[in-house]
């Protein structure tokens, strides 16, 4: 990292179809974290649209719609980076896409596309094929949506292209229980076993029809430590100021201590073969 930065993570209700009204939630949460000197505000799945699988064939645009530009607008006025999820059509695949837009001042428009959907997901969407990492405000960054952050080798990927910070929104309901006491036994390995900072957050309240999704914002450290987590049950910007030099030291080529190491630069990829050509075994009976 070449700065210290700050992010903001966004807890947000947000209901399914109706774009115009979510549109101007997170305009105006964009300005509530103009206010804090943001330079990375993430929101959460589906953020712009609802999240509703059932419903994505209805709900969502192309990536160029009017809504897209008018975000590109607000990043542009606020100077800060949006990263807000959509259900994305394209005219190329007969699904959707779980989308993350990625809308960064004087830098051209860039999208994550969920990789790995979720079972209830498989039938509505199209899964994503890429790892893209990103730069802005002297950091790379890189972002996974909500289930791609069960496969450890994501991460582990994002670390390999130099990702220094990546982003974990969500649309996690009720029903799947506290979402911050579940990240807490992944993300954490997340960010620890490949010298990453975490940033994760998710809708919150009804989604307008018959759901609720429980909130949380959360972020860790590159040794797994919680930096900041929400306290609060309502709509709001959470932010956490992110060391440059915390990272620095510990991807430094030269290391001098265990407590700083890099695990990632002392991997043996040339034992790592099965790891593509293994799968998942049935249990005996």
């Amino acid at each position: 990292m070449k700065q210290d930065c700050r992010i903001g993570l966004v807890q947000m209700e947000s209901h399914i179809g109706e774009r115009e009204a979510n549109f101007m939630r997170i305009t105006h949460l964009a300005q509530v974290a103009c206010k804090e000197k943001i330079s990375f505000l993430c929101f959460p799945e589906c953020a712009l649209d609802g999240y509703s699988p059932r419903d994505a064939a209805e709900i969502g645009e192309p990536f160029t719609s009017s809504a897209m530009k008018r975000l590109r607008e607000c990043a542009e006025d606020l100077g800060i980076t949006l990263l807000v999820g959509l259900v994305e059509h394209d005219r190329k695949v007969a699904k959707p896409y779980i989308s993350q837009a990625v809308l960064s001042p004087g830098i051209e428009d860039m999208v994550y596309r969920k990789v790995h959907l979720g079972r209830s997901e498989l039938d509505y969407f199209t899964p994503g094929d890429q790892f893209p990492v990103f730069n802005a405000h002297g950091t790379t960054f890189a972002v996974g949506i909500c289930w791609d952050w069960h496969f450890p080798e994501m991460a582990a990927i994002y670390s390999l292209k130099g990702a220094e910070l990546i982003f974990a929104p969500h649309a996690s309901p009720v029903v799947a229980g506290d979402r911050r006491e579940i990240w807490l036994r992944y993300l954490g390995a997340r960010a620890y076993d490949n010298s990453v900072y975490l940033g994760a957050c998710n809708l919150i309240g009804s989604d307008g029809k018959s759901k609720e999704f429980s909130g949380g914002t959360l972020t860790i450290g590159p040794k797994g430590e919680v930096i900041t987590q929400s306290e609060i049950s309502g709509e709001g910007v959470f932010w956490a100021d992110l060391s440059a030099e915390r990272i620095n030291k510990i991807r430094q080529f030269d290391r001098t201590s265990m407590r700083d190491s890099f695990f990632l630069a002392d991997r043996r990829k040339e034992l790592y073969r099965e790891l593509i050509e293994l799968d998942v075994q049935r249990p005996s009976r």
